[in-house]
C-alpha cells in the first residue's frame, strides 16, 4: 500500500481572506488572554501618558527625549517582550510582542524607534548571536540602557 505524505502550507500575512483556513489557526481578540489584554493595555496608557502630549517636542527631537522615552518603555518591558527572562526580557508568546507593537504603533516617529530597537536592534542578536554576545547586548537592550549609554556617549564626544 502506498502512502503519500501531505505537507501543509502555512498561510502568510492576510491569506486567509483568500484561501481555505481553519479557524483554530487564527488568533483574534476573544482569544486573548487576560495577561495579554493587560499588557495592551499597558501600551496603550503609556502612549498616552508618556508618548501623545510631548509628540510635538519629539518630532523637534529634542537632545534626550527619544532616548529617555526608550528607558521607560524599557523599564516596563516594551522593548523586550519576546526577549527570555534569563536576558531581562519578559518572556512573552508572539502574539503577546504582536500585541506590545500594535498597542505602541500609534505614537508616530517613537513607534519607528521602538520597533527599530527592539526588531531589527535586538532580536538579529537575540537569534543570532553567540551566547557570549548574547549576554553582553541583550539585557541592555532590553531595559532600554543600551539607548542610555549611547546618548551619554554622544554627548561626551559632542563639544
Amino acid at each position: 500500500m502506498e502512502t503519500t505524505a501531505t505537507t501543509k502550507q502555512l498561510l502568510k500575512g492576510g491569506e486567509w481572506l483568500i484561501k481555505d483556513s481553519n479557524a483554530f489557526e487564527t488568533f483574534t481578540p476573544e482569544d486573548y488572554s487576560e495577561e495579554q489584554l493587560m499588557v495592551r493595555d499597558m501600551c496603550l496608557q503609556f502612549l498616552q501618558t508618556e508618548v501623545l502630549p510631548i509628540v510635538e517636542r519629539i518630532d523637534k527631537m529634542e537632545p534626550g527625549l527619544m532616548p529617555s522615552l526608550m528607558e521607560k518603555a524599557g523599564e516596563l518591558g516594551l522593548l523586550a517582550a519576546s526577549v527570555p527572562e534569563a536576558l531581562g526580557g519578559l518572556g512573552k508568546d508572539f502574539v503577546t510582542s504582536t500585541l506590545v507593537s500594535e498597542g505602541l504603533g500609534g505614537g508616530f516617529s517613537f513607534s519607528v524607534a521602538m520597533s527599530a530597537h527592539a526588531g531589527i536592534g535586538t532580536l538579529p542578536i537575540l537569534y543570532f548571536g553567540t551566547e557570549e554576545q548574547k549576554k553582553k547586548y541583550i539585557p541592555n537592550l532590553a531595559s532600554g540602557k543600551a539607548v542610555m549609554d549611547l546618548q551619554n556617549q554622544e554627548a561626551a564626544v559632542m563639544p
